[in-house]
């Protein structure tokens, strides 16, 4: 029988020596963080890309059991995945829509991020059709350009929602371009736009939608006033900071591990090349093992020559080329075991290896190292 890596609950079920663990304990101690600074305001966890690495339908129905507020996800995809699993909650796809898909929005309860005039006419239409009343979000350009109405010319795409008869719009929104920098002038440039786009409800004696949001994680951090009445932290909830320059105003901590375990150890003879383009080769005799991770699974070929793991509370070079299943490890003339664990991502004593380690070394951003981390490898989830 295949293993079903999204009830594997504990290391002991795993077949697999690379796998990824979620700390649920420090999940919900972000959550409630966060949840706490931006009282009164109800909180979104942003979910996309497998939950930032984290695995999507468990981080899902966590967040449901511990009273989120609603659900973000980027793809229709991700949204149906998560109604298939017995999600309840309120989910909106934050992404681009097409006209074949409104349905499958409508019929799963998903609400859409409606993005222009002629795609919310779309939106009305399929949900006339069908009999049925859509559930959007207005999406507001205010400097991202993306996907949105320009906050500009934002207000015929207002009147046009006013005059919708099948599509009730349950909130409006805008997206930060850079709300984890230290200089913040652009990111109140666009908060100011977007208050600009929401003064039609005034001016017009007509009601707002219920849910107004802008805040991601850096603008969680950092720019209070966009708190409106819904926030929606992303990566912030998994425990890690935006960027280096953002204020961490909000403590947190990695809910996620990332490890393997020694497969073969071997003493390497010297003038011995390590792996594919001979990029390393011994001096002198070294010890050294194998692991069985590799750009398969999300471990940048692109770190070769600068990563680092932790054996026995120790950290070691990876050397020579990392391969799509396989890295190599220098010990020196230390002792390692088959079956010792090798920390790729995570903490022991005296030792850690940071998501951000791994970025600086990839050449890349925290979020490209979580959602890379190939689901091919089992997510298993402790308090």
């Amino acid at each position: 029988m295949p293993i079903n890596h999204a009830t594997i609950s504990t290391t002991q079920d795993v077949v697999r020596p690379t796998l990824v663990e979620v700390n649920l304990s420090r999940l919900r101690g972000n959550f409630t963080a966060i949840k706490k600074a931006v009282a009164p305001a109800k909180v979104m966890p942003v979910l996309k890309a497998n939950a930032y690495g984290h695995g999507l339908v468990r981080v899902a129905q966590f967040m449901q059991e511990l009273g989120a507020d609603a659900i973000g996800v980027a793809v229709l995809e991700e949204g149906l995945l998560l109604r298939e699993a017995g999600i309840t909650i309120p989910i909106l796809v934050l992404g681009g829509v097409l006209g074949n898909q409104i349905p499958h929005f409508i019929n799963h309860d998903l609400t859409i991020t409606a993005s222009s005039i002629t795609k919310l006419q779309n939106i009305e239409w399929a949900a006339k059709a069908l009999g049925r009343i859509a559930k959007v979000h207005l999406k507001i350009d205010t400097g991202m350009e993306r996907i949105g109405v320009h906050y500009y010319s934002a207000e015929g795409f207002l009147r046009t929602a006013l005059d919708c008869q099948n599509v009730q719009v349950e909130g409006i929104y805008t997206h930060f371009a850079n709300a984890d920098a230290a200089d913040l002038r652009h990111a109140r440039l666009q908060l100011q736009r977007f208050q600009e786009v929401l003064s039609f409800y005034r001016r017009h004696g007509v009601e707002r939608p219920p849910l107004v949001h802008a805040a991601n994680s850096g603008a969680v951090l950092q720019l209070p006033e966009s708190y409106f009445n819904m926030v929606r932290p992303g990566i912030l909830l998994y425990g890690i900071y935006p960027s280096d320059a953002v204020r961490r105003s909000i403590a947190v901590k990695s809910a996620l591990t990332w490890k393997s375990r020694v497969v073969y150890f071997k003493v390497i003879t010297p003038g011995h090349p390590v792996g594919y383009g001979s990029r390393w080769q011994t001096q002198a005799a070294t010890r050294a093992v194998t692991v069985p991770v590799g750009y398969g699974d999300g471990y940048f070929r692109s770190m070769s020559g600068r990563a680092q793991v932790i054996i026995r509370g120790a950290k070691y070079p990876v050397i020579g080329a990392i391969s799509m299943d396989q890295i190599v490890v220098n010990i020196g003339d230390d002792s390692a075991y088959n079956d010792d664990e090798v920390l790729l991502i995570g903490e022991t004593e005296g030792a850690s290896i940071t998501v951000e380690d791994l970025a600086a070394w990839a050449g890349t951003i925290p979020y490209e190292i979580l959602t890379n981390i190939n689901t091919r490898v089992p997510r298993v989830y402790s308090e």
